[in-house]
């Protein structure tokens, strides 16, 4: 199992979903773990979970595109817990429709939280990482990155996460500090069964119809991105960077 002793993780988006999961397993190995979300509010369910299963965890309220927010909470974070080890960008949210639909509105909140958030989190995180001479950054992508229909915002934004961590790989390699990126397949959360009602499709059908595309014949859940997470933070990926791994049940890219 990954040793995160000593560590102070950062994640954001982490209120529940996939980032609450990644927050979790980061506390399980050791990690002392702040969960960033719109609001603390969203993250205290998590906290609480993590706390009662014996690991340290605060919650903070930021809103990752502001570059104060930010700013701010990576200062909290170092108050309370220590400067940021280990960053996992997971905050996003969707405004899914066809182009001609599409207002700039829908296309510049994803592009906001997405890549100005990644961007402002990676940015405040990798200073004190540099200092160390040690640090880890983990990047949510997704299969979307390779295009999906009433998504020209997300898929854009989710492709552009992994070319700035591949670029970042190269400009933070010497510092020791090391890039990846995930990208989720069909993943049960509440944005996914979100995604479901606003394009009035039944759930578990929508679920049934996707698996039958999956080789492996089954949804994703938010504990298979956590493990992958765990183990590009670890030391067993230690010659790992630059790297965006599909965790998708097939082959993708």
């Amino acid at each position: 199992m990954t040793d995160l002793s000593g560590k102070v993780a950062v994640v954001t988006g982490a209120g529940r979903g996939i980032g609450a999961a990644v927050a979790h397993r980061l506390a399980t190995d050791g990690a002392a773990v702040a969960l960033l979300d719109i609001s603390e509010a969203a993250t205290k369910e998590a906290v609480q979970d993590i706390e009662g299963a014996g690991g340290r965890a605060v919650g903070i309220g930021c809103d990752v595109s502001d570059e104060t927010a930010v700013r701010d909470a990576f200062d909290e974070v170092a108050d309370r817990l220590g400067s940021a080890d280990i960053l996992v960008n997971n905050a996003g949210i969707l405004r899914d429709n066809l182009i001609f639909k599409m207002s700039t509105d829908d296309w510049d909140q994803v592009m906001a939280v997405h890549l100005r958030g990644t961007f402002l989190c990676s940015r405040t995180a990798q200073r004190w990482m540099v200092e160390k001479k040690w640090g880890r950054i983990v990047n949510l992508s997704s299969t979307s990155a390779l295009g999906n229909r009433g998504q020209v915002n997300y898929s854009a934004a989710k492709a552009g996460i992994q070319g700035f961590t591949k670029a970042l790989s190269i400009e933070l390699g010497p510092f020791g500090i090391r890039v990846n990126a995930i990208a989720p397949g069909f993943i049960e959360t509440d944005m996914t069964r979100a995604t479901a009602q606003r394009v009035g499709v039944d759930f578990d059908q929508m679920k049934a119809a996707a698996e039958q595309t999956i080789p492996l014949r089954r949804a994703g859940h938010p504990e298979d991105i956590a493990s992958v997470a765990s183990f590009l933070v670890g030391e067993d990926s230690a010659y790992v960077t630059g790297q965006v791994i599909y965790v998708a049940g097939g082959p993708k890219a």
